[in-house]
């Protein structure tokens, strides 16, 4: 698969990692020329640098990687809204959280996914990668003692859900659909709402019961 980054960060690096390991050809698209090489070269196995706007251009999947106070700039670089990202799959990774806080910058309004659809013309949006770290997504494969990590996805094209779940696979992750874009704020608010239990130094899973102990009967009013 050919896969075009927007960023050069740590989740860029992670991921980016990752699926060039498995065989996927990643073009890497920085505003800054000299990182977006630096990454590449990193990331080696084939990867290339490019502006971002090659970067949207470049394949059937692009992973937009930056701080969430950057996407719009980012997309702005990859000529979003003039349809560059049009027909492709757009993997959203970002969490809009108030560092320290743990709540999110969007609250009131559309989720970090929704308005990153708005902004990206034509472009089928998936949230995806946003509920862990980037040492997580460094793990070769990310598996715990209960099994593979799964990767809950939010998107509404079917066809870009499946290309994102190969990705998942290729990490030897499980994917988890979790229903529409709509429901991308659902799990955006659900990671700062983790993230304060991660960094109180606190098992959040304690909280979360089996799900053969969930039974209708027992289900929350």
């Amino acid at each position: 698969m050919r896969i075009g980054v927007l960023g050069t960060g740590t989740m860029a690096d992670a991921l980016g990692t990752q699926w060039a390991r498995a065989g996927h050809e990643l073009l890497i698209g920085g505003r800054s020329r000299p990182k977006a090489a630096a990454l590449a070269a990193r990331i080696g196995h084939g990867a290339r640098a490019g502006s971002p706007r090659e970067a949207a251009g470049f394949g059937d999947v692009t992973l937009l990687a930056v701080a969430y106070e950057g996407v719009e700039a980012a997309l702005e670089a990859a000529g979003a809204a003039e349809g560059t990202l049009s027909g492709r799959a757009l993997i959203d990774c970002t969490n809009a959280i108030v560092p320290g806080r743990f709540t999110l910058a969007t609250d009131g309004g559309p989720g970090m996914a929704e308005r990153i659809a708005a902004r990206a013309a034509g472009a089928r949006v998936v949230k995806a990668f946003c509920h862990c770290s980037d040492a997580v997504w460094r793990m070769t494969p990310p598996v715990f003692a209960d099994g593979p990590l799964a990767v809950p996805l939010c998107g509404d094209d079917e066809e870009a859900l499946a290309a994102v779940r190969t990705l998942v696979r290729d990490m030897g992750c499980l994917p988890l659909d979790a229903g529409g874009l709509e429901r991308a704020r659902l799990l955006e608010a659900t990671v700062a709402f983790l993230l304060g239990f991660w960094f109180g130094g606190v098992e959040p899973r304690a909280a979360l019961p089996p799900l053969a102990a969930q039974t209708p009967a027992q289900s929350p009013a």
